[in-house]
């Protein structure tokens, strides 16, 4: 079953060919309990045959692989992949196209809540993040890739996660590496070597840089048992750039969070994807999950826009890529030092930065939503004071910042830069 919501779930039937195919999608979908499968009837159905290869000029296809959906039916044909996510990204596609009509928005992201009921999402393609980032000690876990957004707030659509698995370590990853450890008996895809025969080796990437594991969520201990959570206070854009070009975190008013939504901009390196040369590519998929929308941007676009306006939600970029330099050059951003910034700002305490940043995060730490909050994330221009931008690396938010710190620290404090003339 797909989603919790009686309103928008999908009862799921699917035929799998591989054992492990049925174990899989078992797995990241929502398990009905045994007293609701005696009136248990499907809505969909999903027949999964790796061994089954499309005719391009019979069938009117483009290659042997084939993932074919007949909205009308509720009918999907999976055949020529082993690859076990078509079958929950074939629900996933399904729900894309019913449920704009019932005024929910699917979204291709990550959720969690704060202990003060503040949710936040987490928008990103493949390898940007969501799982890792969302997967929070201090907060509660919703899911991890794939969500609706109504008028009720969020809830996933999944019972499972579906982590990436490469230099997984308990500095990064402490909760899915704990899974991984405690369990091992989740669904591992493109298998790695094994230091020994019970246990993988997660740093071997000869392979593949995309071996992933499917497991239960609430094999999670801090995830939601009930997969919901109230209107999102934040939403996260996340891009994995390998240009050295964006910075690790800036705040986006509503239109340039519109921007990069549409934009849905990542980069692929080598090794994530077969056929990518030694260079990085520059990555775009409408909404972030552009092969899964089955309706015209503008649809998901425009309900996101609204929701963000209707429920006053802050919108940040967050660069999980590299810095200092490119890829082959500069080193991919720590996670400790990404999630840092991520958790300064879900809390407000990112309210200052300057061209000489202070070593300690929590000498950043201001009011919920200060009056020099509000200033700088408004749409107009105050003297003295510079807007966040996508495209600015360095922002200052001085005013916020000599407000708050102790005086001892103001004098050293730069001030705020003087307005640039056209």
């Amino acid at each position: 079953m797909a989603a919790p919501i009686r309103a928008s779930s999908i009862k799921t039937r699917v035929f799998t060919e591989l054992a492990w195919h049925s174990l899989f999608i078992r797995t990241l979908l929502i398990r009905p309990e045994a007293v609701e499968l005696a009136n248990f009837v499907p809505e969909l159905t999903i027949i999964d045959m790796p061994s089954f290869r499309a005719d391009p000029k019979r069938h009117g296809v483009r290659s042997e692989n084939v993932v074919a959906i007949d909205f009308a039916r509720k009918i999907v044909l999976i055949g020529g992949s082993y690859y076990a996510g078509e079958m929950k990204k074939s629900v996933f596609t399904t729900l894309n196209y019913y449920l704009p009509a019932k005024g929910v928005m699917p979204m291709h992201c990550s959720a969690n809540v704060g202990p003060k009921g503040d949710t936040a999402i987490f928008f990103g393609l493949s390898g940007t993040g969501k799982t890792t980032l969302s997967a929070d000690p201090k907060r509660t876990l919703i899911g991890d890739d794939e969500h609706g957004w109504g008028k009720d707030g969020v809830f996933n659509f999944e019972g499972g996660c579906y982590a990436k698995c490469i230099k997984l370590s308990k500095e990064a990853e402490p909760e899915i590496l704990r899974r991984q450890q405690a369990l091992w008996r989740g669904a591992g895809e493109r298998a790695c070597s094994t230091r020994t025969p019970a246990w993988p080796d997660f740093d071997d990437g000869s392979k593949t840089e995309n071996t992933r594991s499917a497991y239960p969520l609430d094999f999670i201990p801090n995830a939601s048992r009930t997969g919901r959570a109230g209107q999102p206070k934040n939403v996260v854009m996340l891009a994995a750039d390998a240009f050295g070009v964006l910075p690790p975190i800036a705040k986006l008013s509503p239109a340039q969070a519109m921007y990069h939504f549409l934009s849905g901009y990542t980069a692929k390196v080598a090794g994530t994807e077969r056929g990518l040369g030694n260079e990085p590519q520059p990555e775009f998929s409408t909404c972030f999950g552009s092969p899964f929308l089955p309706l015209d941007p503008s649809v998901y676009g425009n309900m996101l826009r609204e929701l963000i306006a209707k429920h006053d939600v802050d919108c940040w970029l967050v660069n999980t890529g590299w810095t200092g330099g490119k890829y082959g050059t500069g080193s991919r951003m720590p996670i400790k030092v990404t999630r840092a910034l991520l958790t300064a700002a879900l809390e407000r305490l990112a309210c200052a930065t300057s061209n000489s940043a202070p070593t300690n995060i929590s000498a950043l730490r201001c009011r919920p939503r200060c009056r020099a909050c509000r200033a700088t994330s408004s749409t107009r221009s105050t003297p003295g004071r510079t807007r966040p931008s996508s495209t600015r690396p360095r922002v200052r938010w001085s005013a916020c910042s000599r407000r708050t710190l102790p005086s001892s620290k103001r004098r050293s404090m730069p001030k705020s830069a003087p307005p640039r003339r056209k």
